[in-house]
């Protein structure tokens, strides 16, 4: 009865606000996989058609939210574990439940596909920086009466990035295999470049026969052309290229070394010495596996730092939350750009400065539940001009569990008593001041969920954790000691 009361408040705030619950929902969102629908896409489109009641019971709280599926980065080695890979439960700041990951053959509303080339494209409401997508898909033979595995996925394919921002490439082709029919599930998976997180998107899809199929090509692509480089700093700067057709990939060349492999026409290379001239060249990987031949060169020189900085960079944009808790707002914004480099960040909270960051990301802790807060950034270039301060961004914590303070860093805990930490609820084992209760064994996790392993967290016998996936307990006390190879744990 909560979820439904809870999405009656959310429709009535949405009457009577506009687009105010809109853009607070962007704000704290990242993106999704727009056409085929995934999972929480659908349920968005659904409230639409079946009505919020009934969404809800179906969906969950991802009607509201569809760009919340969010864990961390590594699948499928990490991230969320067997039966939670489509509600991604656990994840920084996700507001999905568990109704997610229900089972059934005739449960979700499905896509027609076909076998052979398909595209899949994605909406982001916060373009990160990006690594790279990779998609799986579930074998011959799965069980939809089960919940999703990572046994049961195979590798599709991977759509590898420069480390740019994700609008640099909304839509990739992904070949489905000609022994694939009727009811699959696509995991896609979208792995941001600076934080340790990664977007997680189940896609339920009817597979037909008769789709394109790449006709194979014998000879090896032409080179690429139109090599051009901008956006030149002291330390950094941008390639880019023209598309060549019937390609996978391309190599990038610095100096005649090989230095990165992109699966777009774009290339942001970055360490760079300052006020010097380098070459690059660049290659196109077929799809027949054969290799063109390199590009014509170019030479690109790079920034003096000697030279008069005149400029403020621009002001950071985009700024918004990865996730936020009752103590907590873990902050990201788009990265500014200035001709001789940004050297760092000022965050500033309710006007007062709280940190200096050369990332483009901070996470502010210590905070009161239930408060509203406001933060702006401003870069400072390598010269320490300083930009614009960026539009503020209003957040407010969660409010704190019934009868539960939230952990406060300068307060000092006796045995037995309890707090509330990144929406989890710890106990005091004894005397303790400044410890992070998901750092510390000074503290006993209370609620109901089990934590990834963490090397540096000292754990006690009983104690659950998920590593690769798979759920295991401590037999005694242990810090540093990896999961499926120390006798201390057993798979739980």
């Amino acid at each position: 009865m909560k979820k439904k009361l809870l999405g009656l408040a959310l429709m009535s705030t949405i009457i009577l606000g506009g687009a105010g619950l809109l853009n607070a929902d962007e704000a704290n969102a990242h993106g999704y996989v727009e056409k085929p629908a995934a999972r929480g896409y659908q349920g968005s489109l659904d409230k639409n058609t079946i009505g919020w009641g009934p969404a809800m019971d179906k969906y969950g709280m991802v009607i509201t939210n569809p760009q919340s599926l969010e864990f961390d980065k590594g699948f499928p080695q990490a991230g969320p574990a067997d039966g939670q890979i489509a509600s991604a439960q656990g994840g920084k700041g996700q507001i999905t439940d568990s109704v997610m990951d229900s089972t059934g053959a005739n449960r979700w509303t499905k896509q027609d596909i076909n076998t052979g080339v398909n595209t899949f494209s994605w909406h982001y409401t916060a373009p990160h920086s990006t690594t790279k997508w990779h998609y799986y898909m579930t074998k011959v033979g799965w069980n939809p009466e089960k919940p999703l595995a990572r046994a049961d996925f195979d590798f599709l394919g991977e759509v590898k990035h420069d480390g740019s921002a994700a609008s640099n490439n909304k839509s990739h082709q992904i070949v489905v295999p000609e022994n694939r029919s009727g009811y699959h599930v696509i995991l896609a998976v979208w792995d941001v470049a600076d934080t340790t997180n990664a977007f997680y998107n189940v896609i339920d899809v009817n597979v037909k026969g008769n789709g394109e199929i790449i006709p194979p090509v014998e000879e090896a692509p032409i080179a690429p052309t139109n090599v051009k480089a901008s956006e030149v700093t002291t330390s950094s700067l941008k390639l880019t290229w023209d598309t060549v057709s019937n390609v996978k990939e391309y190599n990038v060349y610095r100096d005649g070394k090989k230095v990165a492999t992109v699966g777009g026409t774009q290339f942001n290379d970055a360490n760079l010495a300052e006020n010097k001239t380098y070459s690059y060249q660049v290659e196109a990987v077929g799809t027949n596996g054969k290799i063109s031949e390199k590009s014509a060169a170019i030479k690109v020189k790079t920034q003096s730092s000697e030279v008069e900085d005149n400029q403020k960079p621009t002001a950071p944009t985009n700024v918004h939350s990865m996730g936020t808790t009752e103590n907590t707002v873990d902050l990201m914004w788009t990265k500014s750009t200035h001709f001789l480099g940004v050297k760092n960040y000022e965050v500033y909270r309710d006007g007062k400065k709280v940190a200096t960051t050369e990332k483009t990301s901070f996470k502010d802790t210590g905070l009161k539940a239930d408060t509203t807060y406001k933060y702006t950034v401003k870069a400072i270039s390598a010269g320490g001009n300083v930009s614009e301060t960026s539009t503020v961004f209003s957040v407010k914590t969660k409010e704190a569990p019934s009868g539960n303070s939230t952990w406060d860093a300068d307060k000092i805990y006796n045995s037995g008593d309890k707090v509330i930490f990144d929406d989890l609820e710890y106990e005091a084992k004894w005397w303790t001041k400044g410890d992070r209760p998901d750092e510390s064994d000074a503290w006993k996790l209370l609620s109901d969920k089990v934590m990834n392993w963490e090397t540096s967290k000292a754990y006690s016998g009983g104690d659950k954790v998920i590593f690769q996936g798979q759920t295991y307990k401590a037999k005694w006390w242990t810090q540093g000691n990896q999961p499926g190879t120390a006798p201390v744990w057993e798979l739980n």
